[in-house]
Formats: structure tokens, sequence, C-alpha cells
């Protein structure tokens, strides 16, 4: 693809590849990708030749200190939250940096506040942490997508319910129509989230002549 979008390239450009680690320990797998394929030693010659051997550079967000992360506030903020994610300090300093926070554009803003959200926080103590922010536009941003987001987590729960009695219905028809139910089936309804779908074959529970033309429904 680079050869066609540049006719003066008679080589491919460099390719320096990179891994980001967001992890809550060190390291431990090799750098060389070539160290990460288990070739029979009695094949390691012919096989030489053909294995892509490359270094990869290495950042480890747990090995850098919040303050030593460079960037952009965007990227700042971004790289802060995978490193605080992974050792429950989402609602640390760090990842609340006012002066950062506020040269944020509103979508990114956004996308830094769902994550927390949707995050293994405690939501009390996100709300403490939102009150004491000192910008007012932040802190109304934040306070209103958290209203937001416990409304869509009602919504989430009740359509869960919805889903889970829709199933143990589905499966209550089958069960008193034909006894047993192979567990094939009950694993197929119980991975099906579509309502409509659901309601499908729950008519379809009731009226099949057999299990097997109930399973050619789904």
């Amino acid at each position: 693809m680079a050869l066609r979008a540049d006719s003066s390239l008679k080589k491919l450009p460099p390719i320096v590849p990179i891994v980001l680690a967001q992890s809550d320990k060190l390291w431990q797998a090799p750098v060389r990708f070539s160290d990460l394929i288990e070739v029979p030693s009695n094949l390691a010659n012919d096989l030489a030749a053909h294995t892509p051997d490359f270094s990869y550079r290495l950042v480890e967000l747990y090995c850098i200190p919040f303050d030593k992360i460079l960037g952009t506030p965007m990227g700042i903020l971004t790289l802060r939250a995978l490193k605080a994610e992974r050792i429950g300090a989402l609602l640390d300093d760090p990842v609340w940096d006012e002066p950062l926070l506020t040269q944020l554009p509103p979508f990114a803003m956004e996308m830094l506040l769902r994550y927390i959200l949707r995050s293994n926080i405690d939501k009390d103590q996100f709300l403490r942490k939102v009150k004491n922010i000192t910008n007012q536009s932040i802190q109304s941003s934040a306070m209103t997508l958290e209203q937001q987001f416990r409304q869509e987590g009602r919504q989430e729960g009740r359509r869960e319910e919805q889903i889970h009695s829709k199933q143990q219905s589905v499966m209550e028809v089958l069960e008193t129509r034909f006894e047993q139910v192979p567990e094939g089936l009950i694993e197929a309804i119980e991975n099906i989230n579509d309502l409509p779908k659901l309601t499908q074959l729950l008519a379809s529970a009731a009226r099949c002549t057999d299990l097997e033309a109930f399973a050619a429904s789904i």
C-alpha cells in the first residue's frame, strides 16, 4: 500500500512495532517476536528463514509514574486513565488533573468520564470527587453524565430482567410440553438477548411439533 501511495519509494518505509502494556504488574513475555514461537529443535534451522524475527518497543504503563506520561492533554489523560484503571486509582488526582481536563474537547471529556463510570468504582465517591472540582463547566458535565449513566443503568437492568424472564418462559413451555430439554438447546436460548426474537421463540415453543422443529426456528 505504501509503495502504491508513493511511486518514488523503492522499498517499504521503516515500521517500528510498539506494544502498550496496561497491567498491574511487570511484563513477562519476551519482546522478541521469534521467542514467542515454539519451534521443534530439529526444525529450527529449516524454519529460521521463514520465522519473523524482530523486537517490539515495549511501553509499560505500570513502570511510568503518572507525572512522567507525556503528550497532548487528551493523550496524557487517556494513558493515565488506562494505568489508573488497573491499579484502582481512577478517582485519584492524576486522572482528575483540572489544568489538563480544561483543555479537553467536549467529546474527549465525555469519553473519559464514561470510561471511569463503566469501571468498577464507587459511584458515591465519584460524585464526591466531582463536587470538589472547581471548574463549573467540568463539574456540570460530569454530574449530567453521571445522572445519564445511572438512567442508562436502570434501563439496562430492566431490559436484562425482561430478557431473563422471557428466556425462562420459553424453557418452561418446552419443559412442560417435552419434559426433557437438551442442555445445548437451553444454552442456545440463554445466549439470545433479543426480545423480539425471544417473543417469536415463545410462540414457536407453544406450537412446534417437536424439539427438532423448535431448534430449527432459533
